[in-house]
């Protein structure tokens, strides 16, 4: 509207020469961008009105044809609006559709099991996307604290329901299985089955990195079952420990290629320990000269700090690694100890 009231002043001010007249059909047309359909319609009827009035001062600016512009602009900058309409409306049932699956995959975690502190981070890569092939979950089980955290192999609405396979197997298979051994294999059987079921040309894709790890209540330790995942972070008394396993276990949905060989490792894990798990786009993130992002290098930078705190500098500072171009979606989970020492008990 502003833009449309300059150029009436213009043309009323300036001599008819500079026939800043012939600008008025842009304004129907640029409204349409940010206007419904009937605002648009009644700028361009005001724009018309304007330039019979600019007639009756000038009578040789060109009339029919300015005013034949406005009404075929105006027209066509309805129908344009129109469609944008619609489209923000589709767009709006898709994001909602997004959300509602992002709550069942990748639902909010309790801050805290038992006496363990836990937080999470999900960062999609595309601006507009909600969900993505990564996913993360823990499951206060008869066991212990059991976590998960993985990354499907593959784009798309298959990656999304691959993830959403493994996670709704872990959340059942976590409660009734006491070795972590089965649970893997039960998620080996669940994506197994989804890949059979899901035929098309991403079929050779589903498959998954993947990571469990299991706290006991009766704290000291914490067992992990590392399926071709990138190793998590130990910050332990000042130190950052990378715990590579000590033997190879094969992604989900690649057993029967590598073999069922599943290797467990238990480490000390005490009160004030702190356990990063974390999906490949975070180690994968690259700077503007191509140099990956040096986690543990950071978490040293970092030093002690709560998992809340610890997960929104790591946002912050990926963000501002990689310029604002996030390659590939981000999951993360940020775990701390909360068991009280032996001489913190009472009798």
């Amino acid at each position: 509207m502003f833009l449309t009231l300059l150029i009436t002043g213009l043309a009323f001010a300036t001599p008819r020469e500079i026939a800043f007249s012939r600008l008025l059909p842009a304004a129907p047309a640029l409204a349409a961008a940010m206007w419904p359909v009937l605002p648009t319609i009644l700028l361009g009827v005001f724009c018309l009105l304007v330039m019979i009035g600019l007639s009756l001062v000038y009578s040789d600016l060109g009339t029919p044809y300015t005013a034949a512009a406005i009404i075929a602009v105006t027209l066509a900058a309805a129908y344009a609006s129109h469609l944008r309409l619609e489209r923000e409306e589709t767009l709006f049932q898709v994001r909602l559709v997004a959300d509602a699956a992002q709550k069942v995959l990748l639902r909010p975690l309790p801050r805290r099991m038992h006496d363990v502190e836990i937080e999470s981070l999900y960062l999609a890569a595309q601006e507009q996307a909600r969900i993505g092939g990564d996913f993360y979950e823990a499951a206060e089980t008869p066991y212990g604290v059991r976590l998960l955290i993985g990354d499907v192999r593959g784009k798309g609405l298959a990656a999304v329901g691959a993830a959403s396979a493994v996670v709704n197997c872990f959340r059942e298979s976590a409660y009734d299985q006491p070795d972590l051994r089965a649970v893997i294999r039960r998620m080996e059987g669940s994506i197994a089955r989804y890949s059979i079921a899901t035929p098309g040309p991403d079929q050779p894709e589903h498959f998954a990195t993947a990571l469990i790890a299991e706290i006991p209540y009766d704290g000291g330790q914490v067992r992990i079952l590392n399926c071709g995942h990138p190793p998590p972070l130990l910050v332990q008394r000042g130190k950052i420990l990378v715990l590579e396993p000590t033997s190879p276990s094969p992604p989900l949905n690649l057993a029967t290629l590598l073999g069922y060989h599943y290797s467990i490792d238990t480490i000390t894990f005490t009160s004030g320990d702190q356990l990063l798990l974390y999906t490949d786009g975070v180690t994968e993130t690259r700077d503007n000269a191509g140099k990956f992002f040096p986690l543990p290098d950071w978490m040293r930078q970092v030093g002690p700090t709560s998992p809340r705190e610890l997960l929104d500098q790591l946002h912050q500072d990926l963000v501002h690694y990689s310029g604002g171009r996030l390659s590939d979606d981000i999951a993360a989970l940020a775990v701390r100890s909360r068991h009280p020492l032996p001489q913190e008990i009472t009798t």
